[in-house]
């Protein structure tokens, strides 16, 4: 009897595991483009609160696809309504990035935003993609 009871103890705990395994595993994040520049191989997740702040945690590589045009990428994300933070790439070249951004007054992100961008210097506008977003499956 008490072999049993450890045998369908340990199946629940191996269950469990394997829950909480695919709810934070790493989804993938189709390419963001703009002209002169691509976020690429990106991937994302949501954290639950007590791992990082229970952020929005993201990886990539941003590239600048205009090698002779003289202008630098960035990538922009941003939390639940806050300010856009920004992550400069390197002209004519690729760059891999991973942060993880959350909003100390909260537990845990349940929104988010991201966008590649060209930075076309101070007499023209930018050249952004269009905002990804990202919502939490909790």
């Amino acid at each position: 009897m008490k072999r049993a009871v450890v045998g369908v103890l340990a199946v629940g705990l191996f269950l469990t595991g394997v829950g909480s395994a695919v709810a934070d595993s790493w989804r993938p994040i189709q390419d963001a483009t703009t002209v002169g520049a691509v976020f690429e191989d990106a991937e994302y997740r949501f954290n639950p609160p007590e791992r990082n702040h229970g952020s929005f945690e993201w990886r990539g590589s941003l590239r600048d696809d205009s090698d002779g045009d003289g202008h630098n990428v960035y990538l922009q994300v941003r939390v639940e309504g806050l300010a856009w933070a920004r992550y400069n790439g390197k002209q004519r070249q690729s760059v891999r990035l991973h942060n993880a951004n959350w909003v100390g007054a909260q537990r845990y992100i349940s929104k988010a935003e991201l966008r590649v961008c060209r930075n076309r210097g101070s007499l023209h506008p930018d050249n952004c993609s269009h905002i990804r977003k990202f919502f939490v499956n909790r």
